[in-house]
């Protein structure tokens, strides 16, 4: 089932649900510059035999609105997006996974809005103000140097086609180096996030947005909501050990690793990922009394 969400007076969310409509809710929130789409189908699937998954699109990204230009945020404020679309679908609490930025922005609900979370999953993140987001001078490793030259060209101007190869070229670097890397996997997904959006244009309001109020590493401490850190070994962003700094952060976290998995989502690594991620709500779901 799809629909919209307001978020505010400005931007509206492509929302869909699937799944077990009488699962426990599981929100995915996904990273930057990159719809719900991206989210392999069979990882939702996978997920929706056991619980009503809501996936969504982030402003300026697949099918909600297009409007940083007219109407800059932050990025805190997808955050609440988050919290805004539970809202919509009448959710009160949830499982929530999140995916690099979308791990950032599952932080600030497990700080800001820990009510609303059954538990949580981070993968392929960082600590609140250590990430490429972050003010640096952390001690811990930055993105790899072929990204950082890559991410330099990211709103170029391109033709659709050539978009589409950018993209996959980024997915490549993304995917590390212990994986092969199927770039005909990666285009069919681009290929169906195009058709999904309408539009090849690349979304880079994300990295244009306001990164303050991310600071706040030092509050993780206090979370008592179950969380579920997936550590990516190969995970050229946020390389180790910024999984291990992460988890050891937080006061209720618990780490895993799956092997090869880096900062994109091949085949080869959804059924570890999904196990490991159905192992953590499951025991939070068998734990509950209400």
């Amino acid at each position: 089932m799809e629909r919209t969400v307001r978020a505010d007076e400005h931007y509206e969310l492509w929302v869909e649900e699937t799944g077990r409509p009488e699962g426990s809710p599981l929100l995915l929130v996904m990273g930057a510059n990159a719809s719900g789409a991206t989210w392999p189908d069979e990882l939702v699937a996978r997920l929706g035999a056991r619980h009503r998954v809501v996936r969504y699109d982030h402003r300026d990204t697949g099918r909600s609105t297009r409007a940083f230009a007219e109407h800059p945020y932050a990025l805190r404020d997808l955050a609440e997006d988050a919290v805004a679309v539970l809202d919509a679908l009448g959710l009160d609490r949830a499982h929530v996974v999140g995916m690099s930025m979308g791990g950032t922005l599952v932080q600030l609900l497990l700080l800001d809005h820990p009510g609303r979370l059954l538990s949580a999953t981070v993968l392929a993140t960082s600590a609140l103000g250590t990430g490429p987001a972050g003010p640096g001078e952390t001690g811990l490793p930055g993105p790899d140097p072929r990204l950082l030259e890559l991410w330099q060209h990211l709103a170029d101007p391109r033709d659709p086609d050539e978009e589409i190869l950018w993209r996959v070229e980024h997915w490549r670097i993304l995917n590390g180096d212990a994986l092969p890397f199927d770039p005909e996997e990666f285009l069919r997904l681009e290929e169906r996030v195009v058709v999904h959006s309408g539009t090849a244009e690349n979304p880079a309001a994300h990295a244009l947005a306001d990164q303050s109020g991310l600071d706040r590493a030092g509050e993780l401490a206090g979370v008592t909501v179950p969380v579920l850190v997936v550590e990516a070994p190969e995970d050229p962003v946020n390389p180790p050990p910024h999984a291990q700094h992460l988890a050891a952060s937080i006061g209720s976290a618990r780490l895993v690793t799956v092997p090869g998995l880096g900062h994109a989502l091949p085949h080869s690594v959804l059924g570890p990922l999904a196990d490991a991620v159905l192992e953590h709500t499951a025991a939070v779901d068998g734990g509950r009394t209400g």
